[in-house]
């Protein structure tokens, strides 16, 4: 494990992680730290928990959605999987 500080919404928070993976969290802190700044210049937020609350939603939001997707994709694949499986038996039945 490694000791790393990471600063979101101007406050530093030290955490132990896995070798590897700091750069992982320093850019989500990095873009957790953006949406932050675009939050507070765009709408009338003064609290620093108000503004993390949406930036929470927001990342919320973006992972379901891309859940969604992988979730069709994956059907996507099996149909094709099927198709591919059933052509497949069809030429090595005859």
């Amino acid at each position: 494990m490694q000791k790393i500080k990471l600063s979101i919404a101007d406050r530093v928070y030290p955490l132990s992680v896995p070798e590897g993976e700091e750069a992982i969290l320093r850019e989500a802190a990095k873009s957790l730290n953006l949406m932050v700044d675009h939050f507070e210049k765009n709408y009338a937020v003064k609290d620093k928990q108000d503004v993390l609350a949406m930036c929470a939603l927001q990342v919320a939001v973006q992972s379901s959605k891309e859940a969604d997707a992988n979730t069709i994709s994956q059907s996507d694949f099996h149909k094709k999987i099927v198709l591919l499986s059933k052509y497949l038996s069809e030429e090595l039945a005859s």
